[in-house]
């Protein structure tokens, strides 16, 4: 009896050591605790739910209150070659990623940048996109600024929006600035209008769209992005399977050319504007 009951812990041991962290990763890394994929869990659904927040052009709502944008395309046309809808679920940006660990939707489609610190928590694609950070100054309280240095002096207040890496490039290169944060982009502006902040840092291409719209008021003090970043899909970690569609995916939709098509579109016309206006 005791040989017995040695041999069924050596098997018990056997079969846990054979368990791989890949394994366990994927058990551990699913709240729902469906033990699928989110690939599968959205065919099943027929629903692939998105998770996303407001940044024009990447995301905004029309004038009959549906969402189009960049990152809309791209959730959109994700969703068609999976055989399913796309249901967009607005989230802030402060939260989303601690809303996509909950299961509050599949993934996040939103103009993440891939950064390490995120990369601890979740699984980014391949990039789909690049984008950079921009910079655009009050006329007024601003005048003669030319280069971020000018920017980086205690007397001198900027803002951006919480939770972004636009964030993280004021204080990585304005560490002197005061930075005041929002929760949307269009409060900074506003605060901007109002000649309360020196300058908003964003992802190109809304300062200079915001240069264009108030001429009087705003311009841009660097003609280009000072920081150049990836953009990739998000889901929970130890869904290899998934990763793998959207990596293809990517890969099939930039050699046909449909995504330099959507983004010559949304950030270098503005041709939409009469959907959104």
């Amino acid at each position: 009896m005791k040989k017995r009951r040695i041999s069924i812990w050596t098997l018990l041991i056997a079969g846990i050591l054979l368990i791989t962290p890949q394994q366990l990763m994927a058990q551990t890394a699913r709240p729902d605790g469906a033990g699928e994929a989110m690939l599968e869990q959205a065919l099943k659904r027929g629903v692939l739910r998105v998770g996303m927040s407001t940044f024009v052009p990447w995301a905004m709502q029309d004038k009959s209150g549906n969402f189009a944008g960049f990152e809309i395309d791209v959730a959109n046309r994700v969703a068609q070659d999976m055989g399913v809808k796309a249901e967009f679920i607005p989230t802030k940006w402060s939260g989303i990623i601690p809303a996509l660990l909950t299961g509050k939707f599949d993934i996040i489609i939103g103009g993440m940048g891939i950064r390490p610190e995120r990369n601890l928590k979740v699984n980014f694609s391949i990039p789909y996109d690049y984008t950079g950070m921009s910079i655009v100054a009050h006329k007024k309280i601003a005048a003669g600024f030319k280069k971020l240095s000018d920017f980086n002096n205690p007397s001198v207040t900027v803002a951006s929006r919480t939770g972004t890496t636009a964030a993280a490039a004021a204080k990585q290169f304005m560490p002197k600035a005061k930075l005041r944060l929002f929760d949307d982009e269009s409060q900074a502006i506003q605060e901007l209008l109002l000649g309360r902040v020196h300058a908003v840092i964003a992802s190109a291409p809304l300062p200079a769209f915001q240069a264009i719209a108030n001429p009087d008021r705003l311009f841009l003090p660097l003609k280009e992005v000072f920081t150049r970043e990836p953009i990739g899909f998000v889901i929970r970690k130890g869904d290899f399977d998934s990763l793998n569609f959207l990596d293809n995916w990517i890969r099939i939709v930039e050699a046909e050319g449909w995504l330099k098509e959507r983004k010559h579109y949304w950030f270098e016309t503005k041709d939409w504007e009469k959907l959104i206006k």
